[in-house]
This record gives structure tokens, sequence and C-alpha cells, in this order.
């Protein structure tokens, strides 16, 4: 009898040892892999998307969804972005990303209304229709993709405010005669503590 219930607990302790290596083992898959360790978690869910999204472009490539030319340029562009993403978390050493875009020279129409800025005329850190702020350009193979950063809304509310300002002192500086005083109303009066 002593024998059946020390054989139990045995069986009950290689149960939960099972589990629990079975548990870590599931949990192991999951884990990024070491390439990425460097990075913060934003930065690493943003790299863990990208290889989602190269999952999802070899699945339809491999059902003859798209033609190889469609496979070839879009999993070149998401090898851009990674690199872009790669490096501006290592220069910043910040885990953060801004929203990246990359495009073709043939898609800027789908970022930007005409007149189309021209790729030579890209400098970087230059924002563009107060939306993108370019960060460069990455050739991957035969393509050639113009990476851009979206500004959130803020950003850009406050690109347009400063944007006002200067072409308001503009026009300020080029007015020839100096404005007349306003007599309609009095200067306002400073009380001195």
């Amino acid at each position: 009898m002593r024998a059946r219930h020390v054989l139990g607990r045995y069986f009950i302790a290689g149960l939960l040892l099972l589990a629990a290596a079975a548990g870590a083992g599931a949990q192991g898959g999951r884990r990024a892999p070491a390439a990425d360790a460097e990075f913060g978690p934003n930065v690493r869910v943003y790299l863990e998307y990208l290889r989602a999204e190269q999952e999802v472009v070899d699945d339809r490539v491999s059902r003859r969804e798209i033609d190889r030319r469609y496979y070839r340029l879009n999993s070149n562009r998401i090898r851009a972005l990674r690199q872009m993403a790669v490096r501006i978390a290592r220069e910043t050493e910040l885990d953060y990303l801004p929203e990246l875009v990359a495009v073709a020279q043939e898609e800027f129409d789908q970022l930007f209304d005409a007149p189309l800025p021209a790729p030579a005329e890209l400098r970087v850190g230059e924002t563009h229709d107060f939306k993108f702020r370019y960060l460069g350009a990455v050739a991957i193979a035969r393509d050639k993709f113009y990476l851009f950063a979206r500004l959130d809304p803020y950003e850009q509310a406050e690109l347009r405010k400063q944007h006002g300002a200067k072409n308001e002192a503009g026009a300020q500086a080029t007015t020839a005669a100096p404005a007349a005083p306003d007599t309609t109303s009095r200067p306002r009066r400073v009380n001195e503590p």
C-alpha cells in the first residue's frame, strides 16, 4: 500500500515536470530570434510584423495569387523597411520607431499630390506635404526604395503652424511701409507689483 502511494506521488510529480517542460517549450517558440535581442519590445514587435508580412507574401506567391514581379518588389520592400528600422533603432538607441513607408519612384503618386518630388532633390530629414519626413533611399537587388516616416497628427499640426508663422514673418518683412498704429484702442496698462 505504501509503495502504491509513493509511486502515485512520483507519477504526479512526473506529470507536473512534463507539463512545465511543455509550457517552457511553447514559450521558447515565441521568443524573438537572437539577432533581435538587442532591441526593445516595440522594435522587436515591428520586426516580427515584417516577418509575418513576408510569410503572407510567400504564401500568396506559392498559391500563384500574385506574379513574380509583385512578389520580388514586395519582398524587397519588406527588406528595405527592416534595414531602415534596424538602422533607426541602433542609431537612436530607443525602443521607438515612427510609422515607416517605403515606395519605389513610380509609386510617389500614392503619397504625394502633384507636383511629385524628384528623387534627386530629396534631402534626408526634409519634410514633404507636412506628412512625411524623408529618411533615405535603400537599394535592394534591382529595386530602389525611398523611405519616409509618416508624421503623427500633432507633428503635422506643429509644422503647419511653424510654416504659417514663417509666411507671416516673411510677409511682414517685405512690407515697404511700416504699419500705421492702431488708433481705435488705447495702449494696454501694465500694473506693477
